[in-house]
């Protein structure tokens, strides 16, 4: 009877392990389909439109589709929104995960510290969007917008201004950038580290000198990966940045003593444009809406690859 039994045993394990690799397959199948159907339906819809003049011509508010113009500035916007999160974002998250790696200890302050970076990753971004417009508005934080005025009894900023939406859009991917800094850190070989301090460097030193010229591929593909957050996000752009489709504030908006004032202005970046201008959101130029998508999706699609490509040089580097 035990023979028996035994004697099943392997055939189970057969037949759990084809399921298993069915399972594995058609599910990859259905994702690889659906990704596959999305980019074939944007790029059918899209291709028709995207032009050299499609990309350096700015926006024109029309209601004829070909007089739309082209967007211009939602790339540039989409550009300055995003540079001006990765900044705000990078030292916080890399001086974050030093600490839970190379300074914190199993205890309190690290599990609370573990468990905001993961409650963070969770919040939705329009309630980030919200939280953001009730700080912003403040008085005292006019000087990232611009005052009210003209109105009696207000008190408040504006709370709209690239460099409001960067610094929510730098909270919105800190625990994502932290996570992926924190694994890049992590796979720094130990023997580097015990080589410095048996050359006499102290702490400091060899994080600076050796773990983070180790782990600079993953802290690049972290940041990346961060950037690619901030491109992809609508509802902080349309909250807290504006759906003006053109750069506000002082004209030329593109020069240097207007740099300051372009910052502080509202503006428009590349999914907030898609919404202006698509039937889901308050426009009807259906093929342009298409033609930013599928500049969006490309702008995406690269910044992907080169964490991809940045990612394996670092893996090749440390076998």
């Amino acid at each position: 009877m035990i023979d028996g039994i035994s004697a099943l045993r392997p055939q189970k394990h057969w037949i759990s392990s084809v399921l298993g690799n069915i399972a594995s397959f058609l599910s990859m199948g259905i994702i690889v389909c659906v990704c596959g159907l999305i980019l074939i339906l944007i790029f059918y819809h899209g291709a028709e439109v995207v032009s050299w003049d499609f990309l350096i011509t700015e926006p024109n508010p029309s209601a004829i589709h070909t007089e739309s113009g082209g967007i211009l500035t939602p790339i540039l916007g989409t550009m300055i929104l995003t540079l001006v999160g990765i900044l705000f974002a990078l030292p916080f998250a890399l001086a974050t995960a030093l600490f839970l790696c190379f300074y914190s200890k199993k205890g309190f302050l690290k599990t609370l510290v573990k468990s905001g970076v993961d409650i963070l990753s969770g919040v939705p971004t329009i309630v980030i969007a919200l939280f953001a417009l009730a700080i912003f508005t403040q008085p005292y934080m006019a000087f990232l917008s611009s005052a009210i005025e003209g109105v009696e009894g207000s008190n408040r900023a504006y709370g709209k201004s690239f460099l409001a939406a960067g610094v929510t859009m730098a909270i919105m991917i800190l625990p994502f950038v932290i996570k992926a800094m924190e694994e890049s850190l992590k796979n720094v070989p130990q023997a580097y580290i015990d080589g410095a301090y048996a050359l006499g460097a102290n702490k400091w030193t060899t994080i600076r000198r050796v773990v983070l010229l180790s782990a600079r591929d993953g802290l690049v593909t972290g940041t990346i990966l961060g950037m690619g957050r901030i491109i992809g996000d609508t509802a902080i752009v349309w909250l807290v940045l504006g759906g003006t489709i053109r750069m506000t504030g002082l004209q030329p908006w593109y020069a240097v003593e207007n740099w300051w004032s372009t910052l502080t202005n509202t503006g428009c970046t590349l999914t907030s444009y898609i919404y202006f201008t698509s039937p889901a959101g308050e426009g009807n130029h259906y093929t342009v809406a298409f033609g930013a998508s599928l500049v969006l999706i490309a702008i995406i699609l690269l910044l992907n690859l080169a964490a991809t490509l940045i990612g394996g040089i670092g893996a090749n580097k440390h076998g």
